[in-house]
């Protein structure tokens, strides 16, 4: 995707998760209940991380193994992307509700996804894309579940990006909201990319407030980046006053060595070397206006086919997979 220029915390049960006082980004806040319930994140047992780690333990290989085992258990996002997502949807919320656990979906079907750049796609125009959205809400339905609403849609609208009507995205992008905020138990987070990217706040939260945040249950910063979490905190305070308060989600799946150096080109995000998974998923914060950490993108899978020999968008990348655990 298009970033612009650049211990398993996320599964506390309630036993652990009944008193929590943590200091992040330089607020202490007392937690009994979390915005988001008390439900453990869903670990998707068929992500490709997991199938991995089950292919390195069939052949023996346990250095390997225990190597990617941090990356397979911990929590992390569902990408839905094109195709008819009502089944897909259906089957992970109803096993994610049969755990008892809180899965996290991201709807990533806009039309003019990604500016024309590694994950170029969506759906053909607006039509299709609401029917693609209404799609996935019925897969939902009743069950609970966290959706993040198609990262970079707004930040490329404000920053430009040169093939989609800005009036017109968020448009559709409320009308998505809409349709989601209708299920009784989905929270919807719109994206506002990342504390490296939009500077112009006031338009930011303009362009969000008409997606329709004021329906979500806020905003969510960072997906698929390397901005560190301090930085992106203070970025969405400043963010959230501009909208009365809203709460946001942070992605910290890759941004434990924080963003790398940039140089104006694309690489400088896409797969960058030297970079380290962050805070485990968890919706224990610590912080007044963050509801969750989570792991949006999935580590380990390719941000695209960006050098010579590196896997497409959405693949299995082992040897990136393994330098983000330190290996």
């Amino acid at each position: 995707m298009r970033r612009g220029p650049l211990r398993r915390a996320g599964v506390l049960g309630v036993a652990g998760g009944l008193v929590a006082a943590l200091t992040v980004g330089g607020g202490a806040v007392g937690e009994t209940v979390p915005r988001l319930g008390l439900q453990p994140l869903w670990s998707d047992p068929d992500s490709l991380s997991h199938r991995r780690l089950a292919a390195h333990e069939a052949a023996g290989r346990t250095d390997l193994a225990d190597a990617l085992r941090p990356l397979a258990q911990a929590p992390t996002a569902t990408w839905f992307t094109g195709d008819a997502p009502r089944e897909r949807a259906r089957a992970l919320t109803a096993a994610a509700a049969a755990a008892g656990e809180l899965p996290v979906l991201v709807a990533y079907d806009v039309p003019g996804r990604d500016c024309g750049s590694f994950s170029a796609g969506g759906a053909a125009d607006e039509d299709a894309y609401l029917a693609w959205v209404r799609e996935l809400a019925a897969g939902i339905g009743e069950r609970p579940a966290v959706v993040v609403l198609e990262p970079d849609a707004v930040a490329s609208a404000v920053t430009g990006c040169g093939t989609v009507p800005v009036r017109e995205r968020l448009g559709l992008l409320r009308h998505a909201v809409e349709v989601l905020t209708a299920l009784p138990a989905t929270h919807v987070y719109v994206d506002a990319g990342h504390a490296g990217w939009v500077q112009d706040l006031p338009a930011l939260a303009a362009a969000l407030r008409a997606a329709g945040i004021d329906r979500a249950a806020g905003f969510a910063l960072n997906v698929s980046n390397f901005q560190p979490t301090d930085a992106t905190v203070a970025y969405g305070r400043r963010l959230s006053r501009l909208l009365g308060g809203a709460h946001f989600v942070v992605d910290t799946s890759r941004n434990g060595a924080g963003a790398p150096v940039t140089t104006g080109r694309d690489e400088d995000w896409c797969n960058p070397p030297g970079r380290r998974t962050g805070r485990l998923p968890s919706t224990l914060t610590g912080v007044d206006v963050v509801d969750a950490w989570l792991w949006v993108k999935r580590p380990g899978e390719s941000d695209g086919s960006c050098r010579p020999g590196e896997p497409a968008a959405g693949e299995w990348f082992e040897e990136y997979a393994l330098a983000l655990v330190g290996v």
